[in-house]
């Protein structure tokens, strides 16, 4: 994978945290940046991606207590 080097002002204090936390798992300080901007690009993938959902269970009318019931349904459809 291709990377590019970028230029981040991060408050000291946050850094001194960063670096601790880099230290004690034996990380360097990129690649604990690099996993912590992953997992907050996936984060927000997952939330765009439940709303999404929500919607379209709202717009159908299916209710929370309906989530086990159609489960169900559909495992025993694919048996």
């Amino acid at each position: 994978m291709r990377t590019k080097t970028i230029n981040l002002a991060v408050p000291e204090d946050l850094l001194n945290e960063v670096d601790k936390v880099a230290q004690d798992e034996y990380r360097t300080r990129s690649e604990l940046l690099r996993e912590a901007l992953r997992r907050y690009v996936l984060r927000k993938q997952f939330i765009t991606l439940t709303a999404s959902l929500q919607k379209q269970a709202k717009d159908k009318g299916f209710k929370p207590e309906d989530v086990d019931r159609i489960v169900a349904a559909d495992r025993r459809a694919r048996k």
